[in-house]
């Protein structure tokens, strides 16, 4: 074990996108950071971006299952002896509407981005609460705002705001803190593989997609990682330290458009194309 006065933070999804955005972010200011995930290449390649500040310490798990869940927990504390900070950053999306997802993709969902969690939660309390340390769990504007397609995605990320709000509850007397943010679209690899999809579909570009997703967008554009990760940052710090319960979204203001008045708006072109399931 290797006994350090740096904070210790546990991030899961730590090989790409927002995750590794935050690696980043938070090595670069003296943080010791765990990543994991289940592929070892992205993550090793994010701990070599930051060798030049902390490396971070890389763990492959699976924390969509209990055994995953407990290697990523035990190998921190196991390495550092402690654990300050904790960054739910995984998940998974099946597309579909409530007549469309399958049962078994609704447990899925549930599992990955509900209960494992709880499950991660329950093993890190402990030396979180010996830390007073922070939790921030990365949702999702879906949770906030029903669209279509969504159902199973929408359910388990709105439940991850409660889930977070009860361990603010549950735990603020005790000196934790735990809070959420809700990104919109995001440049990711994730965003990209869906932007390329609506952009096959609509006969456009990738990038023209994305201008497509966020036309309502009152900034007009997609975050970039780190404006996420800068978010994510910001509530695991001393700074917010009254902070607790919040579900913050970072979505450049879609949230706060009222679709009502888009119409109304000379600078929004409406689609009056026909809808895709028309009533017979």
């Amino acid at each position: 074990m290797v006994t350090t006065d740096r904070r210790v933070v546990i991030v899961t999804g730590g090989g790409t996108g927002i995750g590794a955005a935050v690696t980043r972010l938070l090595a670069a200011g003296g943080d010791q950071v765990v990543i994991c995930g289940r592929r070892e290449g992205p993550l090793r390649a994010v701990a070599d971006e930051t060798r030049a500040d902390v490396e971070a310490h890389v763990v492959v798990a699976d924390v969509s299952e209990a055994e995953g869940v407990a290697r990523v927990v035990d190998d921190t504390i196991a390495a550092f002896g402690r654990l300050d900070g904790l960054v739910i950053n995984h998940g998974i999306i099946h597309v579909g509407r409530v007549d469309e997802v399958t049962p078994e993709q609704w447990d899925d969902t549930l599992r990955v981005n509900l209960t494992s969690p709880f499950l991660l939660v329950r093993a890190a309390l402990p030396h979180l609460l010996a830390a007073r340390g922070a939790v921030v769990a990365v949702s999702s504007v879906a949770a906030l705002r029903a669209s279509d397609g969504m159902a199973a995605y929408s359910a388990s990320k709105a439940g991850l705001l409660l889930l977070t709000q009860s361990l603010a509850v549950d735990h603020g007397r005790d000196g934790l803190r735990a809070n959420a943010i809700c990104p919109g679209w995001t440049a990711t690899e994730m965003g990209d593989m869906e932007m390329a999809e609506l952009g096959a579909e609509r006969g456009i570009s990738r990038d023209d997609a994305y201008r497509l997703a966020t036309a309502v967008v009152p900034q007009r554009r997609a975050a970039h990682p780190d404006e996420i990760a800068a978010s994510v940052g910001w509530l695991l710090s001393d700074a917010a330290s009254y902070v607790n319960g919040v579900v913050l979204p970072v979505d450049g203001g879609s949230c706060i458009v009222d679709p009502g008045t888009l119409a109304l708006d000379p600078r929004v072109s409406v689609d009056l194309s026909s809808p895709r399931h028309q009533e017979s």
